[in-house]
């Protein structure tokens, strides 16, 4: 996988002076069925997040509130995608490397994953990441 198959993804929208709403089906505007969610908040100034790649795991990340910036890297080149809409969320394919940082005060990160977790599944260490990317194993 590379920096190419990560998109960002419109969501649908319904406004409403009520207030509005937004949502995630399994294999609509996601490419995989949801087995995992999860979400990040309180994140202190200055902290990043991530810094792992899955071997198995897609992953969506919505900024639910507030902003921050995803990092992607394919082990040839990065991309930032900044993420400060609720009606948009980033599609991560397996095999990429993520960080996430500049979180905005009180910003929440929801994470929809297309695996169960497990620690199997991560590989943790940048070097060992672009071991396996230039070997074709990730």
């Amino acid at each position: 996988m590379t920096i190419g198959d990560c998109k960002l993804i419109e969501l649908p929208k319904f406004l409403d002076q009520r207030g509005n709403l937004s949502f995630v089906q399994n294999n609509a505007q996601i490419p995989f069925v949801i087995k995992r969610t999860y979400w990040l908040y309180d994140v202190p100034g200055g902290e990043c997040r991530g810094g792992h790649a899955y071997r198995e795991t897609e992953e969506f990340v919505i900024a639910m509130s507030g902003s921050f910036e995803v990092t992607i890297d394919d082990g040839i080149e990065k991309k930032t995608f900044l993420l400060n809409r609720s009606y948009y969320g980033l599609y991560i394919p397996k095999g990429l490397w993520r960080e996430m940082g500049n979180f905005s005060t009180n910003s929440l990160a929801l994470e929809l994953a297309s695996t169960n977790y497990d620690p199997e599944d991560y590989v943790r260490n940048y070097e060992v990441f672009l071991n396996l990317k230039s070997n074709g194993e990730i």
